[in-house]
């Protein structure tokens, strides 16, 4: 192997940052500084020095954005930072109740005078798929998708591709870490020319750009993600480890604090979030150039206004407008609810509304017996997506637009998910039509259906009814409920289809051999899926009472009750008026409830899931009370340290969790903390822990640990 001279090294450093100079002014500045021959003949020359001597090669070098291997799998990975949706309004109405909603809270009450006159930035919210990427010492070591907001996967490789994503940054003394969040995106010129070459090689077409980018970044591949050519927009910036502030929480995740009188960092004056952008480009980032600083809501209404229409003009999709408060300080003070930050809002533009043709009038059935009516529409293009068929949502629904075969409609989407039908052009109706009516039976079982007058909704009532069984099975094994990877719609069909599953209990009988009857079942697959499902039983209670499916009781009802309610045996012998005595359930849902645990059937699936080793109670119930009085201390001896803001946990609830577990919870870091516990916003605790090499938690990850 050759010798590895001070000049060889020195040409390599050089080359390596005339490439990444002039990648960042091509492709983030669209300001080239050399022609395009000059710079491939200097990547190739730092490509062969690599090549001679590949113990030069560094990850953030500019031949190291394209892997040479496909990758076989993605791997799930925890946010340092949780990625928060935003809450959505509609119009600048809906807009002007969320600025008076944000000014009573700072105040808890009428809003004071110095909220009258605050900035707002305004962003162009881009339709692509969020990002989140840390950097370590400057160096780009991980990007992930944003997942549910807690964990996403890790597809570190196929962001390397992205030129407008800087491999280092563009400071000289970066901070140790820094996590920034973006949108990754196809231009549309770009886009238009995939479809086009996808429609030459006979491929299928993408519907639209961000399905196209979420898919081309979930590709394994990344030397086709290259091909693709996404691009990136940087918006949001936190720089952990700061000095805590307030409470022993860091004040804001985005201000660098000197110590000892020292300017560790160039990052530690910016304020507001107007400075944190100029901050993300400085640093190498493509932001939105779009971007604007508005004193009072009407200048947020004229830039909404003016972006409405001239959006058609840009060369990338947008659907609204993301307005931020300016102030960090202010950020500070309002902070998050369990789903969204309090300070910031998605100003969305009005669903696209398109004519099409209603070919024929279907009927679904659902996990609840409700029959739906659904629309089968001459396919038409609807706010960047292909739109076939549209909910009735009922029989009145139907009736008051009298909507029938062969009618011409106007169909738009509603939150820009749900396509619907909002009216009907009756000029345009041809002759011999008829009102279209609900079946009298169900169209699955063949059962008679009821509709009670105090209902909209029209239902079978047969609980041995095939499209029921189905939809309880997708409704269990979804997300929210028991996560189930690998059960999708597809293959519940089959399973009722073939009877290999009667209940939901019989999915915890399943075997490899048992799932190798059904079609495009392999070995691997199916020892996967038996996996999948030996994984569901260690789900909280909470998980399990909502995937039970009872009429009324969403993922939020479930939580609330499985507080009350530590087990199931005390929700089995509740009355519905204890049930209701619980804060946020009212007559109807515990109604629900209660009936629920008084049908036989359901209580044998009770029995048999509880056989089947699921978890029907609280491992760390509140309130004092011990659900499992023979439970173990798992936490016993161990030391916790709790810092930041938690995703969905007060701090309080946090550390009575530990302390149930045996646990104890310091207000400090020192050589004596075995965990520190991080959330949102993390102080100089979490930098002290990462001094002392002690272990860092999530909020899901100490959850976990309970839970064992």
């Amino acid at each position: 192997m050759a010798e590895v001279t001070p000049e060889i090294k020195q040409q390599v450093q050089q080359l390596r940052q005339k490439v990444q100079e002039a990648s960042y002014a091509y492709y983030v500045l669209d300001n080239p500084i050399m022609e395009d021959a000059v710079y491939d003949r200097l990547y190739r020359q730092l490509q062969e020095l690599e090549n001679q001597y590949p113990e030069l090669i560094t990850a953030d070098s500019p031949t190291q954005r394209v892997g040479e291997r496909a990758a076989t799998h993605f791997t799930a990975v925890k946010h340092n930072v949780p990625l928060y949706s935003l809450e959505n309004a509609f119009n600048i109405q809906e807009f002007a109740t969320w600025q008076e909603r944000w000014r009573r809270g700072i105040t808890g009450g009428t809003p004071a005078p110095q909220t009258n006159n605050v900035e707002y930035v305004c962003e162009l919210k881009i339709d692509g798929s969020a990002l989140a990427l840390t950097y370590e010492n400057g160096i780009l070591i991980r990007g992930a998708t944003r997942g549910d907001g807690i964990t996403g996967e890790e597809i570190t490789q196929n962001v390397k591709t992205i030129r407008s994503i800087p491999l280092k940054l563009n400071l000289e003394n970066p901070p140790p870490r820094v996590e920034v969040r973006g949108e990754a995106f196809l231009g549309l010129q770009v886009f238009e020319q995939i479809n086009r070459e996808r429609e030459k090689a006979g491929e299928q077409l993408f519907a639209n750009p961000r399905n196209a980018a979420a898919g081309t970044l979930r590709q394994l591949d990344s030397r086709i993600v290259a091909k693709r050519r996404l691009d990136f927009f940087a918006y949001t910036l936190h720089i952990p480890g700061r000095d805590d502030t307030k409470d022993g929480q860091d004040a804001h995740p985005t201000r660098d604090h000197p110590k000892d009188g020292q300017d560790a960092h160039p990052t530690r004056d910016f304020q507001t979030q107007w400075e944190s952008l100029e901050l993300l480009q400085k640093m190498g980032f493509r932001v939105n150039p779009n971007r604007k600083i508005c004193p009072s809501l009407d200048e947020v209404r004229q830039y909404y206004e003016y972006w409405d229409t001239e959006r058609v003009n840009l060369p990338y999709m947008t659907d609204g407008v993301v307005v931020k408060l300016n102030s960090l300080k202010l950020q500070e003070q309002l902070g998050f609810t369990q789903k969204f930050p309090r300070w910031a809002v998605a100003l969305k533009y009005a669903a696209e509304e398109a004519p099409t043709r209603v070919e024929y009038i279907s009927v679904n059935v659902g996990r609840t017996g409700a029959l739906t009516p659904l629309a089968e529409l001459t396919p038409v293009q609807l706010a960047g997506t292909t739109v076939s068929r549209a909910t009735l949502h009922n029989i009145d629904y139907v009736r008051s637009l009298d909507i029938r075969i062969g009618d011409t409609v106007i169909v738009h989407k509603a939150g820009e998910i749900i396509p619907e039908v909002v009216r009907v052009l009756t000029e345009l109706r041809p002759s011999g039509t008829q009102p279209f009516e609900m079946p009298t039976h169900c169209p699955v079982c063949n059962q008679p259906v009821v509709k009670l007058q105090t209902e909209a909704v029209t239902r079978c009532v047969n609980t041995s009814c095939p499209a029921i069984f189905k939809g309880s099975l997708v409704h269990w094994a979804s997300r929210d409920a028991l996560d189930i990877n690998g059960l999708g719609e597809k293959l519940v069909q089959q399973m009722v289809d073939r009877n290999v599953v009667q209940s939901v209990a019989d999915l915890y009988d399943l075997t490899t051999p048992k799932l190798m009857s059904l079609e495009r079942m392999g070995n691997k697959l199916a020892e996967k899926l038996v996996s999948a499902i030996a994984q569901s039983k260690t789900q909280p209670w909470s998980r399990v009472l909502y995937g039970l499916g009872i009429r009324h009781v969403g993922s939020v009802n479930a939580q609330t009750l499985t507080q009350k309610f530590t087990n199931v045996e005390q929700l089995v012998e509740a009355s519905a008026a204890s049930i209701e005595s619980v804060y946020g359930i009212g007559p109807e849902i515990a109604q629900s409830v209660f009936q629920w645990f008084r049908v036989p059937a359901n209580q044998t699936l009770i029995n048999r899931l509880k056989a089947a080793g699921l978890q029907l109670a609280n491992l760390i119930p509140k309130d004092g009370q011990d659900a499992h009085p023979t439970r173990k201390l798992s936490l016993a001896g161990k030391t916790f340290v709790i810092t930041g803001t938690l995703p969905t946990l007060k701090r309080d609830e946090a550390k009575e969790l530990i302390q149930n577990a045996g646990g104890k919870v310091t207000g400090s870091v020192s050589a004596k903390t075995d965990y520190l516990v991080v959330g949102e916003v993390a102080g100089s605790k979490l930098q002290k822990a990462e001094e002392l090499g002690i272990t860092q938690l999530s909020e899901a990850e100490l959850l976990q640990m309970l839970e064992n």
